[in-house]
Protein backbone atom coordinates (compact mmCIF):
# COMPACT_ATOMS: atom_id res chain seq x y z
CA UNK A 1 0.00 0.00 0.00
CA UNK A 2 1.50 3.45 -0.79
CA UNK A 3 1.52 5.82 1.49
CA UNK A 4 -1.59 8.59 1.76
CA UNK A 5 -1.11 12.14 1.86
CA UNK A 6 -2.78 14.58 4.36
CA UNK A 7 -5.38 15.62 1.14
CA UNK A 8 -6.02 12.10 0.48
CA UNK A 9 -6.86 11.00 4.33
CA UNK A 10 -8.90 14.18 4.58
CA UNK A 11 -11.25 13.22 1.39
CA UNK A 12 -11.19 9.73 2.41
CA UNK A 13 -11.72 8.99 6.15
CA UNK A 14 -14.41 10.59 8.61
CA UNK A 15 -14.26 13.64 9.51
CA UNK A 16 -12.89 13.28 14.17
CA UNK A 17 -13.39 17.03 14.65
CA UNK A 18 -16.25 16.09 17.23
CA UNK A 19 -15.73 12.00 16.70
CA UNK A 20 -18.34 10.98 19.33
CA UNK A 21 -20.58 13.57 18.18
CA UNK A 22 -20.06 11.95 15.02
CA UNK A 23 -22.71 14.78 13.35
CA UNK A 24 -23.20 15.04 9.66
CA UNK A 25 -21.02 17.16 7.98
CA UNK A 26 -21.89 20.15 6.56
CA UNK A 27 -22.23 21.03 2.73
CA UNK A 28 -19.05 23.39 3.54
CA UNK A 29 -17.40 20.52 4.82
CA UNK A 30 -18.45 18.47 2.58
CA UNK A 31 -17.11 20.60 -0.36
CA UNK A 32 -13.69 21.14 1.24
CA UNK A 33 -13.14 17.72 1.39
CA UNK A 34 -14.32 16.60 -2.03
CA UNK A 35 -11.79 19.74 -3.23
CA UNK A 36 -8.86 18.13 -1.72
CA UNK A 37 -10.22 15.04 -3.55
CA UNK A 38 -10.22 16.27 -6.64
CA UNK A 39 -7.01 18.49 -6.31
CA UNK A 40 -5.14 15.30 -5.56
CA UNK A 41 -6.77 13.44 -8.77
CA UNK A 42 -6.15 16.87 -10.61
CA UNK A 43 -2.22 16.95 -9.45
CA UNK A 44 -1.88 13.27 -10.46
CA UNK A 45 -3.17 13.45 -13.54
CA UNK A 46 -0.58 16.48 -14.59
CA UNK A 47 1.99 14.52 -13.01
CA UNK A 48 1.51 11.99 -15.92
CA UNK A 49 0.76 14.49 -18.68
CA UNK A 50 -2.57 13.65 -19.36
CA UNK A 51 -5.61 16.52 -19.05
CA UNK A 52 -8.27 15.69 -16.47
CA UNK A 53 -10.04 17.64 -15.08
CA UNK A 54 -12.42 16.43 -11.40
CA UNK A 55 -15.51 17.88 -10.26
CA UNK A 56 -17.48 17.32 -7.14
CA UNK A 57 -20.57 16.17 -7.88
CA UNK A 58 -23.73 18.19 -6.32
CA UNK A 59 -24.99 14.75 -4.43
CA UNK A 60 -21.84 14.42 -3.06
CA UNK A 61 -21.41 17.82 -1.56
CA UNK A 62 -24.91 18.12 0.24
CA UNK A 63 -25.19 13.80 1.42
CA UNK A 64 -23.24 12.79 4.99
CA UNK A 65 -20.20 9.99 3.68
CA UNK A 66 -20.14 8.96 7.19
CA UNK A 67 -22.46 8.97 10.29
CA UNK A 68 -25.77 8.32 11.16
CA UNK A 69 -27.14 10.64 9.15
CA UNK A 70 -25.81 7.92 6.23
CA UNK A 71 -28.64 5.89 4.31
CA UNK A 72 -26.89 2.77 4.01
CA UNK A 73 -25.47 3.15 7.71
CA UNK A 74 -29.34 3.57 9.10
CA UNK A 75 -30.53 1.02 7.18
CA UNK A 76 -27.90 -1.95 8.27
CA UNK A 77 -28.35 -0.61 11.97
CA UNK A 78 -32.34 -1.43 11.44
CA UNK A 79 -31.78 -5.00 11.22
CA UNK A 80 -29.66 -5.46 14.78
CA UNK A 81 -32.59 -8.00 15.84
CA UNK A 82 -34.16 -9.05 18.98
CA UNK A 83 -32.87 -13.03 17.95
CA UNK A 84 -29.26 -11.51 17.47
CA UNK A 85 -29.32 -9.29 21.00
CA UNK A 86 -30.52 -12.92 22.90
CA UNK A 87 -27.65 -14.23 20.98
CA UNK A 88 -25.29 -12.33 22.76
CA UNK A 89 -26.59 -12.10 26.12
CA UNK A 90 -26.18 -15.70 26.35
CA UNK A 91 -22.56 -15.51 24.74
CA UNK A 92 -21.37 -12.42 27.26
CA UNK A 93 -22.31 -14.55 30.15
CA UNK A 94 -21.30 -17.65 29.32
CA UNK A 95 -18.22 -16.24 28.41
CA UNK A 96 -17.62 -14.43 31.53
CA UNK A 97 -18.33 -17.21 33.89
CA UNK A 98 -15.76 -19.42 32.08
CA UNK A 99 -13.52 -16.66 32.36
CA UNK A 100 -13.44 -16.44 35.95
CA UNK A 101 -13.58 -20.06 36.45
CA UNK A 102 -10.81 -21.01 34.33
CA UNK A 103 -8.45 -17.50 35.99
CA UNK A 104 -9.06 -18.95 39.67
CA UNK A 105 -7.92 -22.47 38.20
CA UNK A 106 -4.79 -20.82 36.79
CA UNK A 107 -4.32 -18.83 39.74
CA UNK A 108 -4.39 -22.30 42.03
CA UNK A 109 -1.92 -23.99 39.90
CA UNK A 110 0.69 -21.22 39.32
CA UNK A 111 3.95 -21.67 40.78
CA UNK A 112 6.72 -19.42 41.12
CA UNK A 113 9.12 -21.23 38.96
CA UNK A 114 6.56 -21.00 36.05
CA UNK A 115 6.59 -17.33 35.81
CA UNK A 116 9.01 -16.88 33.17
CA UNK A 117 7.38 -19.66 30.97
CA UNK A 118 4.20 -18.38 31.80
CA UNK A 119 4.59 -15.22 30.82
CA UNK A 120 6.48 -15.85 27.24
CA UNK A 121 3.23 -18.46 26.50
CA UNK A 122 1.11 -15.65 27.33
CA UNK A 123 3.04 -12.88 24.90
CA UNK A 124 2.23 -15.37 22.53
CA UNK A 125 -0.79 -15.45 23.11
CA UNK A 126 -1.69 -12.07 22.46
CA UNK A 127 0.17 -12.03 19.33
CA UNK A 128 -1.46 -14.98 17.85
CA UNK A 129 -5.09 -12.80 19.06
CA UNK A 130 -3.71 -10.10 17.05
CA UNK A 131 -3.19 -11.56 14.26
CA UNK A 132 -6.34 -13.77 14.51
CA UNK A 133 -8.35 -10.18 14.94
CA UNK A 134 -6.60 -9.21 11.21
CA UNK A 135 -7.41 -12.08 9.57
CA UNK A 136 -11.25 -12.10 10.61
CA UNK A 137 -11.37 -8.47 10.18
CA UNK A 138 -9.94 -8.97 7.24
CA UNK A 139 -12.22 -11.66 5.14
CA UNK A 140 -15.23 -9.77 6.76
CA UNK A 141 -14.41 -6.36 5.75
CA UNK A 142 -13.10 -7.50 2.44
CA UNK A 143 -15.54 -10.57 1.22
CA UNK A 144 -19.20 -11.94 1.29
CA UNK A 145 -22.51 -9.94 1.68
CA UNK A 146 -24.67 -8.84 3.89
CA UNK A 147 -27.36 -10.53 1.53
CA UNK A 148 -25.88 -13.89 2.59
CA UNK A 149 -27.57 -16.14 4.44
CA UNK A 150 -27.04 -16.47 8.38
CA UNK A 151 -23.99 -14.89 8.26
CA UNK A 152 -24.67 -12.08 6.14
CA UNK A 153 -27.06 -9.81 8.47
CA UNK A 154 -25.74 -11.37 12.35
CA UNK A 155 -21.99 -11.33 11.27
CA UNK A 156 -21.11 -8.93 8.19
CA UNK A 157 -23.33 -6.45 8.97
CA UNK A 158 -21.73 -4.85 11.55
CA UNK A 159 -18.46 -4.79 9.55
CA UNK A 160 -20.41 -2.71 7.20
CA UNK A 161 -22.22 -0.44 9.52
CA UNK A 162 -19.09 0.18 11.23
CA UNK A 163 -17.12 1.90 7.96
CA UNK A 164 -20.32 4.13 7.52
CA UNK A 165 -20.56 4.93 10.94
CA UNK A 166 -17.18 4.41 12.50
CA UNK A 167 -18.11 5.90 15.87
CA UNK A 168 -21.44 3.79 15.93
CA UNK A 169 -19.33 1.15 18.23
CA UNK A 170 -19.14 4.17 21.02
CA UNK A 171 -23.01 4.02 21.29
CA UNK A 172 -23.41 0.48 21.82
CA UNK A 173 -23.56 -0.92 24.82
CA UNK A 174 -21.17 -3.85 26.43
CA UNK A 175 -23.46 -6.35 25.02
CA UNK A 176 -23.60 -5.81 21.66
CA UNK A 177 -19.76 -4.81 21.84
CA UNK A 178 -18.67 -7.79 22.52
CA UNK A 179 -21.19 -10.55 21.94
CA UNK A 180 -19.95 -11.91 19.17
CA UNK A 181 -16.33 -11.56 20.31
CA UNK A 182 -17.28 -13.60 23.73
CA UNK A 183 -18.83 -16.54 21.85
CA UNK A 184 -15.24 -17.43 19.92
CA UNK A 185 -14.08 -17.61 23.67
CA UNK A 186 -16.34 -20.06 24.68
CA UNK A 187 -15.49 -23.02 23.44
CA UNK A 188 -11.65 -22.40 23.76
CA UNK A 189 -12.38 -21.52 27.64
CA UNK A 190 -14.83 -24.35 27.98
CA UNK A 191 -12.03 -27.23 26.53
CA UNK A 192 -9.45 -25.23 28.82
CA UNK A 193 -11.37 -25.77 32.29
CA UNK A 194 -12.62 -29.10 31.23
CA UNK A 195 -8.63 -29.53 30.49
CA UNK A 196 -7.87 -28.82 34.18
CA UNK A 197 -10.40 -31.09 35.92
CA UNK A 198 -9.36 -34.23 33.79
CA UNK A 199 -6.02 -33.73 34.21
CA UNK A 200 -3.73 -34.63 37.25
CA UNK A 201 -1.90 -31.76 38.73
CA UNK A 202 1.53 -32.98 37.30
CA UNK A 203 0.36 -32.75 33.99
CA UNK A 204 -1.11 -29.21 34.33
CA UNK A 205 2.09 -28.06 35.64
CA UNK A 206 3.85 -29.89 32.56
CA UNK A 207 1.57 -28.23 30.34
CA UNK A 208 1.29 -24.51 32.50
CA UNK A 209 2.85 -22.50 29.32
CA UNK A 210 0.51 -24.11 26.85
CA UNK A 211 -2.51 -23.28 29.35
CA UNK A 212 -0.87 -19.81 29.39
CA UNK A 213 -0.89 -19.24 25.96
CA UNK A 214 -4.39 -20.70 24.99
CA UNK A 215 -5.74 -18.48 27.97
CA UNK A 216 -4.57 -14.86 26.97
CA UNK A 217 -5.22 -15.74 23.50
CA UNK A 218 -8.70 -16.32 24.21
CA UNK A 219 -8.91 -13.51 26.89
CA UNK A 220 -7.51 -11.20 24.27
CA UNK A 221 -9.66 -12.63 21.26
CA UNK A 222 -12.69 -12.16 23.55
CA UNK A 223 -11.79 -8.34 24.50
CA UNK A 224 -10.70 -7.36 21.10
CA UNK A 225 -13.97 -5.06 20.19
CA UNK A 226 -14.07 -3.36 23.42
CA UNK A 227 -10.31 -2.69 23.20
CA UNK A 228 -11.61 -1.78 19.27
CA UNK A 229 -14.18 0.40 20.86
CA UNK A 230 -11.60 2.40 23.13
CA UNK A 231 -9.87 3.26 19.99
CA UNK A 232 -12.68 5.17 18.60
CA UNK A 233 -14.10 6.78 21.93
CA UNK A 234 -12.10 10.07 22.56
CA UNK A 235 -12.87 10.96 26.18
CA UNK A 236 -14.34 9.66 29.60
CA UNK A 237 -12.10 6.51 29.07
CA UNK A 238 -10.33 5.17 32.56
CA UNK A 239 -6.67 6.39 33.06
CA UNK A 240 -5.53 2.69 32.96
CA UNK A 241 -7.38 2.48 29.42
CA UNK A 242 -5.30 5.52 28.11
CA UNK A 243 -1.58 4.42 29.68
CA UNK A 244 -2.36 0.87 27.79
CA UNK A 245 -3.25 2.70 24.32
CA UNK A 246 -0.20 5.48 24.97
CA UNK A 247 2.18 2.24 25.64
CA UNK A 248 0.88 0.78 22.84
CA UNK A 249 -0.58 -2.67 24.74
CA UNK A 250 -3.59 -2.34 23.41
CA UNK A 251 -4.76 -0.72 19.97
CA UNK A 252 -3.80 3.29 20.28
CA UNK A 253 -6.76 5.77 18.32
CA UNK A 254 -4.22 7.28 16.22
CA UNK A 255 -3.13 3.81 14.87
CA UNK A 256 -6.25 2.46 13.83
CA UNK A 257 -7.25 6.10 12.30
CA UNK A 258 -5.02 4.49 9.14
CA UNK A 259 -7.73 1.55 8.88
CA UNK A 260 -10.17 4.00 8.38
CA UNK A 261 -9.46 6.05 5.47
CA UNK A 262 -11.46 4.62 3.00
CA UNK A 263 -11.07 2.36 0.82
CA UNK A 264 -10.24 0.51 4.27
CA UNK A 265 -7.23 -1.57 3.10
CA UNK A 266 -4.87 -2.08 5.24
CA UNK A 267 -4.33 -2.18 9.18
CA UNK A 268 -6.40 -4.94 9.84
CA UNK A 269 -5.17 -6.07 13.53
CA UNK A 270 -7.26 -4.28 16.19
CA UNK A 271 -6.00 -5.98 19.23
CA UNK A 272 -2.82 -4.73 19.80
CA UNK A 273 -2.39 -3.62 16.24
CA UNK A 274 1.43 -4.89 16.72
CA UNK A 275 1.57 -6.96 13.50
CA UNK A 276 -0.11 -4.36 10.84
CA UNK A 277 3.18 -2.81 10.45
CA UNK A 278 5.16 -6.05 9.06
CA UNK A 279 1.94 -7.39 7.48
CA UNK A 280 1.86 -4.81 5.50
CA UNK A 281 5.76 -4.63 4.29
CA UNK A 282 4.61 -7.87 3.54
CA UNK A 283 1.87 -7.15 1.22
CA UNK A 284 0.58 -9.86 3.17
CA UNK A 285 -3.47 -9.04 2.78
CA UNK A 286 -3.20 -7.49 -0.80
CA UNK A 287 -1.52 -10.60 -1.93
CA UNK A 288 -4.16 -12.61 -0.64
CA UNK A 289 -6.25 -10.70 -2.36
CA UNK A 290 -4.69 -10.56 -5.42
CA UNK A 291 -4.59 -14.46 -5.32
CA UNK A 292 -8.50 -14.81 -4.23
CA UNK A 293 -9.65 -12.35 -6.99
CA UNK A 294 -7.69 -14.38 -10.05
CA UNK A 295 -9.15 -17.48 -9.02
CA UNK A 296 -12.42 -16.40 -8.12
CA UNK A 297 -13.13 -13.09 -10.21
CA UNK A 298 -14.40 -11.70 -6.93
CA UNK A 299 -13.37 -8.02 -5.81
CA UNK A 300 -12.05 -7.04 -2.59
CA UNK A 301 -14.32 -5.20 -0.47
CA UNK A 302 -17.08 -5.10 -3.49
CA UNK A 303 -20.07 -5.18 -0.79
CA UNK A 304 -18.37 -2.84 1.31
CA UNK A 305 -18.47 0.02 -1.70
CA UNK A 306 -22.25 -0.73 -2.30
CA UNK A 307 -23.02 0.18 1.04
CA UNK A 308 -20.62 3.28 0.84
CA UNK A 309 -22.74 4.58 -2.23
CA UNK A 310 -25.65 4.72 -0.35
CA UNK A 311 -25.64 8.48 0.67
CA UNK A 312 -29.24 9.96 0.50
Amino acid sequence: MTSKSDKEILANSMYEDDPNGNSAPTALDQEEGQAAAAAAANEAAAATGTTRTTTIPAAAATAPRWGPQNKGAQELASLYSPGKRAQEIICVYTCIGLMIINLALIVKHLRLERISVTFISALCGIITADFASGLVHWAADTWGSVDLPIIGKNFLRPFREHHLDPTSITRHDFIETNGDNFMVGIPILGYLAHYFYVKSPCEIQQNFGWIAYVFLCSIFVAMTNQIHKWSHTYWGLPRWVLLLQSCHIILPRKHHRIHHVAPHETYFCITTGWLNWPLEQLRFWSTFEFIIERFTGLKPRDDDLKWAKKLT
